[in-house]
């Protein structure tokens, strides 16, 4: 397959470029809009879950839905003109089922403990698209001053619509550093501006292709924050691994075609099971049934492989036509350079180092120990958006007032009033719970009672009270739903698939190093590095977003806690990119090994360094930044997820790849490369190898005296 891409781009370079520019046009307009088609609702739910079934029972049979989606704050007092057409307003909304507001004098929740406030609490019905109504009710109040919408309908539709401008923002401030940095390590202005490029290329192609998905599966749009800065720096990434072997093999002497020819044997090889392996990573998210985490699954797997896919299929021709303006670079003599020197020297004292860099690895993993974990809710938001300062209105002056809302759904016959009064009586003593209100039937066969919970619902009180209140006798099947269950039952649903995903995580790791280096031990080591470096990057998550460190610096406020979703993803994203370095720099080391047997181990390894040390570093901050972009957002588990997956690659980069891996294969010399006998035999059955030493002619004596950039 790579020869015939080879093949290809060098003998029609002008036609592949042109398909090119044709599919970067039809991915622009088809894939451009992919941010307003992208909604799934309750992205967060379990939809197989007790709360999902109660919520669906009970909008079944009242036609509205659950619980108050929309809590309109009013800056006035109960019976006031400005309450009056508020209500008005509200019921006029096609969308609105249900509205509920206090009477002058009552003695309600619904009023501020001054009594200068009051909430509207507004249910939608259950078959509108609530995105669309919501940005209805807000365009109706925008003249408003004296009234905010809070509520989860509307919170969620904040977060994604915050989701969407911090999208944009990122790309804007991303893309200028990824240029001057890509100028910086590319070292010529036409070879700066194909990564990006191929950058733009990939990642609206993905949305193009996240639109057709989304015709058979709701997907959720934090899928294209992911999208944007996974592709970008992956294809940046693919890009400088393949642009820098081209310029190596034109600064060894060989013509163009040749070149293009050898950079696909090697770096596109590399390229190849890079995609594979970090695809297969964020492939393990879509074994869950949140919307939100296989939405990032289907996201991450499609932009890598598409990413993959169209630097290798594109680069080829780019490389003809761009030709000598690339620029030839003559790498240095085996054996020289400061990569090959840290290398030397870091094997010098292999244990010495490898305790020192496991040591800080593990000093910075210790505050993971302490781990909570924190949900969704209004409170994510930035101060500036209604929904929040909603949120923090009722937590001041609505004291009696939750946001915590819960309700029953009850299969029980109609005389069932008597028994289920009682019910609700024995769950009044249950720590945490605010208010129980009396049973009410809603229909044939079905009753509801709201419950409002003391503390918020993403809270450890408030999940102890979820499990106690489902672990009380019920008379009659009681399915518990709302806010608190529905993060209750999300945890359980990660919980409950964490061990397949874990395992597939872990089997495609060993599966595609086993497949690239034909050894056992390999693979392992490069899971417990993987582990190091994933526990290290949750430390530092916990160190500054769960206690709240750096909170005006990064402008968020802490929830206590790392919304655990959001860790999945980072997990997937670090467990892949730090694979694909381990693999580029394996690819060099058994390439070297291969061309020459009567070197020794150690040095093998220091010169599959010398070759990647500085294109894996520069490939590192290049992703750090596409990936850090996350933390201009003001969506705070989108920083959470920016910060660790950009702080994971700087530190596998700097750290692991320039101290342990070294190290720790100076320790276990040709035991790096031990295979059983029969895994061997198959692993030659197969066929896959890497390296171009056996395959390819060999080097002529090269006629340029350029000296390596990196």
């Amino acid at each position: 397959m790579l020869a015939r891409l080879a093949k290809l781009g060098t003998n029609h370079p002008r036609r592949v470029g042109l398909l090119a520019l044709l599919l970067l046009l039809v991915a622009g307009a088809f894939g451009g809009p992919a941010t307003q088609v992208l909604q799934s609702e309750r992205a967060f739910d379990d939809p197989g879950s007790q709360s999902t079934a109660a919520r669906v029972a009970i909008e079944q049979a009242t036609g509205g839905s659950a619980e108050p989606g929309v809590l309109v704050l009013v800056d006035a007092a109960p019976g006031s003109p400005a309450v009056a057409s508020t209500v008005a307003t509200l019921q006029r909304d096609p969308a609105v089922a249900v509205v509920a507001a206090p009477e002058p004098g009552d003695r309600t929740p619904l009023v501020s403990k001054d009594g200068s406030a009051t909430i509207v609490a507004t249910s939608l019905a259950h078959d509108v698209n609530r995105d669309d109504a919501v940005d209805r009710l807000e365009a109706t109040f925008a003249d408003r001053a004296d009234v905010q919408l809070g509520g989860s309908d509307v919170a969620f539709m904040q977060v994604n619509q915050q989701a969407a401008e911090d999208l944009a923002r990122g790309e804007l401030l991303a893309f200028p550093i990824l240029l001057v940095l890509a100028l910086l390590f590319f070292r010529g202005v036409a070879a700066a501006i194909l990564p990006l490029a191929i950058g733009i290329l990939s990642v609206l192609t993905t949305f193009a292709l996240l639109r057709v998905v989304n015709v058979g599966v709701e997907l959720s749009p934090f899928a294209l924050n992911l999208v944007i800065g996974l592709g970008l720096g992956l294809a940046i990434d693919y890009s400088l691994f393949l642009v820098a072997r081209f310029r190596e093999e034109l600064g060894a002497g060989f013509e163009p075609d040749e070149a293009v020819r050898r950079t696909m044997a090697t770096a596109g090889r590399t390229v190849i099971f890079s995609s594979v392996t970090i695809a297969a990573a964020l492939a393990c998210l879509c074994v869950f049934p949140l919307p939100f985490l296989y939405s990032m699954g289907i996201g991450g797997l499609l932009v890598s492989l598409v990413a993959g896919a169209v630097a290798l299929t594109f680069l080829p021709a780019a490389f003809i036509l761009l030709g000598p303006r690339l620029g030839r670079v003559k790498p240095l003599p085996d054996g020289q350079g400061r990569w090959y020197a840290t290398a030397r020297t870091v094997m010098g004292r292999p244990g010495l180092f490898a305790v020192a860099a496991m040591a800080l690895m593990l000093l910075l993993a210790a505050p993971a120990l302490k781990t909570q974990w924190a949900g969704v809710d209004a409170s994510i938001l930035p101060t500036s958006k209604s929904a929040r300062v909603v949120h923090d209105a009722v937590q001041s002056d609505f004291p009696t007032l939750s946001t915590n809302a819960q309700y029953l759904a009850i299969d029980a016959p109609k005389d069932a009033g008597d028994e289920l009064a009682a019910y609700a009586e024995r769950l009044r003593s249950v720590p945490d719970v605010a208010s129980v209100a009396e049973p009410r039937p809603l229909a044939d066969g079905l009753w509801m009672i709201d419950i409002r919970g003391a503390s918020s619902m993403i809270s450890p009180r408030s999940l102890e009270m979820v499990d106690t209140i489902r672990a009380t006798d019920a008379p009659f099947p009681a399915q518990l739903g709302g806010g608190g269950p529905s993060t209750s039952d999300q945890r359980a649903a990660v919980s409950d698939k964490l061990p397949l995903a874990m395992g597939l995580l872990v089997g495609s790791t060993l599966i595609v190093l086993w497949l690239m280096t034909g050894s056992v031990l390999l693979p392992i080591k490069t899971l417990f590095m993987n582990l190091l470096t994933t526990a290290a990057a949750t430390g530092m998550l916990v160190f500054v977003f769960q206690d709240g460190r750096f909170e005006s610096l990064l402008g968020y406020r802490s929830q206590g806690g790392i919304e655990q979703t959001d860790f999945l993803v980072m997990v997937a994203i670090v467990f892949g990119l730090s694979t694909d370095y381990g693999v580029f720099l394996l690819t060099r080391i058994k390439e070297a090994r291969d061309a020459h047997p009567e070197w020794s181990e150690r040095e093998t390894v220091a010169i599959g360094i010398q070759r990647t040390g500085g294109i894996v570093t520069a490939a590192a901050i290049l992703l750090a930044v596409a990936l850090g972009a996350f933390l201009l957002s003001d969506v705070v588990f989108l920083q959470e997820l920016g910060a660790g997956a950009a702080f994971a690659v700087l530190l596998d980069a700097f750290v692991v790849r320039t101290f342990l891996v070294p190290s720790l294969m100076a320790l276990m010399g040709k035991w790096n490369w031990w295979s059983p006998a029969p895994l061997r035999r198959l692993h030659e059955k197969i066929g896959i190898s890497e390296g171009p030493a056996r395959s390819l002619p060999a080097r002529p004596a090269s006629r340029d005296a350029a000296s390596d950039p990196t």
